[in-house]
């Protein structure tokens, strides 16, 4: 037992100790771990610190949208609310990023997580300038197992300023060169470029043209050279001593430009490590134009000594470098010495010399004076009295390059002339007082300026007046109180300005008080002024007002005819009526059975009452129509219903006649505002007229069609025709067409034509009756014949006649 208790005791022992050395140890890792956590925990503190100090901020988008991220995420994107979801992000009205955007990194940010591909995105939040980089990958999976993307957010305002500047700044340079590379292009001038071994790089489109080669292309493939060799020396020479010299080298030299040999300045323009510039400049027009300048200098000479007037011109240094042969003369200078050049001065002492200077006190200071002509700004004129009444005109006209033109004008005779001016105008004077009509000039300023003796006494305005040239104003008061009405100094007055500002000639009337009437006329003048003109017309008035009454007299008398006749007209219709009313009986057998003879009888007697009728009728609306009284119906007419029906009119003449009477009716209704009756008169005369006087087989076609807003109606035949005197008076009611007129070759049985003696139409009133008709429609008619090839007769009417 005690064996047994040892060994007890011995393993109770070993436990214990081996229980402590194992607290021991657990303490010790404890304690071990316990500062690897401390440590840990402050790594993790000091990587907080670094992330939240740090340029970027880190993001985890987890699957589903929920994000996790610092809380300066927020205050990066200037966003005043709380961010877990990517949808946090959005725009809300007034802070967020754009939709579109978003939904850019939504789906940049689903691929990351599907296929683990990196992207980088500029993202921009709404209401700020600033600009942000985000760049994107998959997370680790052990920290993040199910595919959570990791983003981190740069801050790049900076750096997206500076690449836009620079994609800004590139732009423009790209579209500098594009503009300088189309102003090379499109230049007059030939131009191009070398490069370092001297070899055609470019051309542009004037140099292509101006050696003739298809393009750019054929000209840089051949080397074909613009600037032929000149003095030895070509044009790769040429940049080469450019490009050895630094700097540019011209050359003007003879070429064959455009398929002409022209004159060229070549320049090369070195550009160093780039090559050489060239261009060429066509100077050939600039060469003649200073060969016709330097003829046009000579002719220009030429044509100064031919003049009258002198002229010297002095150069910039005051020498003397040409004087025509007239300033020799007047001066009297000798070529010879002219050939030295002399200064100014020295040219006013030899003009002194000769007495072609005015007399001056002082002559020094008088030449000092005349040296400032030099630097006048405005050209200087003045008068010379020479001593032996010369008049000489002198202008001094400085030129822009320091020199001075002198030009002497001989005005010796226009002082003459003056003199006969004012002589002249003294006659003129003495003329105007005579005139039988009043005469005023009013100036451009509303003065009066001249004016005559008539005028005055006309208007009975005092000399003294009259003598301080009074304005327009001022003198329409004194010539009102002439007036019978004093409201027509007010017209006066206004065709005055009319002429003196307007430039518009007018004339009235006007009445004096004493009952004297003028004829007033106003007209402008060459110089602005307004001559006014007042001629008598009291006598012409009063035969005037002699030949009114007895045009009224005359009238009256016309109306006395017209009522005649239409009272005549009413007297003949009872008579007629009764003879056409027992004719008729008697054709009826009231009076017993007739012979054959006496019913031929009274068929005529018929008849003739019957076209005696018409004739009364034709007079009464004839005359109705001269004083206006001709009642008209408008109503909505087809002229084609009132066509038809005077053809049936005369249908069985036609016939009997073996005429052919065709229309041409228009296709469309000839629909018009008018009087059916009265225009049924009018086709009725043109188709009986055309019926009665052309000869058996003959034609009439009458046709219609529209002509823009009209309706042209024409009747025609092919009978005898008219002459040129009957078709002069067809119209005239007063010269009755002659009887020529229509020659009928129809006989009746009884050897005349229906009426007519001889086959000869006679006159009527037929054709001005319906002249009369048309025109009280608003239309024309008129005639076209020629004999023996027939008549036609146009009628014109308008669409719509307001009644």
């Amino acid at each position: 037992m005690g064996e047994g208790s040892d060994i007890s005791n011995i393993a109770i022992g070993f436990i214990l100790a081996a229980w402590t050395l194992f607290s021991a140890f657990y303490i010790w890792d404890a304690i071990a771990l316990r500062k690897r956590a401390r440590n840990s925990l402050l790594k993790t503190a000091r990587f907080s610190k670094l992330l939240d100090s740090a340029p970027a901020i880190p993001i985890i988008v987890k699957v589903g949208g929920n994000l996790e991220a610092p809380d300066r995420l927020a205050r990066w994107l200037g966003l005043d609310r709380k961010i877990e979801k990517i949808a946090d992000l959005a725009f809300d009205g007034k802070e967020g990023i754009a939709t579109d955007i978003l939904s850019q990194l939504a789906s940049n940010i689903n691929l990351a997580q599907k296929t683990a591909a990196s992207f980088s995105q500029i993202i921009k939040v709404s209401g700020s300038e600033r600009r942000f980089m985000i760049r994107g990958n998959i997370a680790d999976s052990q920290i993040y197992p199910n595919g959570a993307a990791l983003l981190w957010l740069f801050d790049a305002t900076e750096s997206a300023s500076q690449i836009e500047k620079l994609q800004d700044d590139a732009n423009n340079a790209k579209a500098a060169f594009r503009a300088l590379a189309g102003i090379i292009e499109a230049a007059p001038i030939a131009a191009w470029h070398r490069d370092k071994q001297f070899n055609l790089t470019f051309v542009n489109e004037a140099y292509v043209k101006a050696v003739g080669a298809k393009n750019a292309q054929q000209v840089i493939e051949q080397d074909i050279e613009l600037v032929e060799p000149f003095k030895g020396e070509n044009a790769v020479a040429a940049a080469a001593r450019a490009m050895e010299m630094n700097e540019m080298v011209k050359r003007t030299l003879p070429t064959t430009i455009y398929g002409a040999r022209r004159q060229v300045e070549a320049y090369d323009v070195p550009l160093g490590d780039v090559g050489v510039a060239g261009f060429a400049i066509d100077v050939h027009n600039l060469a003649e134009s200073q060969s016709e300048f330097r003829r046009f200098s000579e002719a220009q000479r030429e044509l100064l000594d031919n003049m009258s007037a002198a002229v010297a011109q002095f150069d910039g240094n005051g020498i003397l470098k040409f004087a025509n042969l007239p300033f020799l003369r007047i001066f009297s200078i000798r070529a010879q010495w002219l050939a030295d050049g002399p200064e100014f001065d020295r040219v006013l002492d030899k003009m002194r010399e000769a007495g072609r200077i005015p007399e001056v006190r002082d002559f020094p200071e008088w030449r000092a004076q005349k040296r400032k002509w030099f630097q006048a700004p405005e050209p200087e004129e003045e008068h010379w009295l020479l001593q032996d009444g010369l008049h000489l005109r002198t202008l001094a006209q400085p030129v822009p390059d320091g020199g001075l033109i002198l030009i002497f004008e001989d005005r010796t005779e226009q002082a003459q002339l003056s003199k006969a001016r004012d002589t002249l105008l003294r006659a003129r004077t003495a003329t105007f007082d005579n005139l039988f009509e009043a005469v005023a000039v009013f100036g451009t300023d509303g003065k009066l300026n001249i004016w005559n003796r008539q005028f005055a006494e006309i208007w009975g305005v005092e000399e003294q007046i009259l003598a301080s040239h009074p304005r327009i104003d001022e003198m329409l008061q004194h010539m009102g109180r002439s007036l019978r009405k004093s409201s027509q100094i007010s017209i006066i007055g206004e065709i005055i300005r009319a002429s003196t500002v307007h430039r518009q000639q007018k004339k009235t009337r006007i009445e004096f008080a004493d009952k004297r009437m003028f004829q007033m006329a106003t007209m402008p003048l060459p110089d602005g002024s307004s001559l006014m003109v007042m001629i008598d017309i009291s006598d012409s008035i009063q035969i005037e007002h002699a030949l009114t009454e007895r045009n009224a007299a005359l009238s009256e008398a016309d109306k006395v005819k017209s009522q005649f006749l239409a009272n005549m007209s009413y007297e003949f219709r009872t008579p007629l009526t009764s003879i056409a009313g027992f004719a008729e009986l008697l054709n009826a057998g009231v009076a017993g059975d007739l012979t054959d003879t006496g019913k031929e009888y009274v068929a005529a007697i018929i008849e003739s009452a019957g076209r005696l009728t018409d004739q009364i009728n034709m007079v009464l609306d004839f005359s109705q129509s001269q004083a206006g009284a001709l009642p008209i119906e408008y109503k909505d007419i087809d002229l084609h219903d009132i066509i038809g029906a005077s053809m049936a009119n005369y249908s069985k003449q036609a016939k009997e006649k073996s005429l052919n009477l065709q229309y041409n009716a228009s296709q469309q209704p000839l629909k018009i505002k008018g009087d059916a009756e009265r225009l049924r008169q009018v086709f009725d005369q043109l188709i009986g007229n055309a019926v009665q006087h052309i000869s058996e087989n003959s034609d009439i076609i009458i046709s219609s069609k529209f002509m823009a807003n009209n309706v042209l109606v024409e009747v025609g035949d092919n009978g005898p025709g008219m002459s040129m005197a009957a078709q002069a008076v067809a119209f005239d009611s007063v010269k009755m067409p002659s009887n020529d007129m229509n020659m009928s070759a129809h006989k009746a049985k009884n050897g005349q034509s229906n009426g007519q003696s001889n086959g000869q139409r006679k006159g009527g009133l037929g054709l001005p009756l319906a002249k009369q008709l048309i025109e009280l429609h608003g239309g024309k008619i008129s005639v076209k014949s020629e004999l023996g090839r027939g008549t036609v007769f146009s009628i014109s009417l308008p669409k719509n006649k307001q009644s």
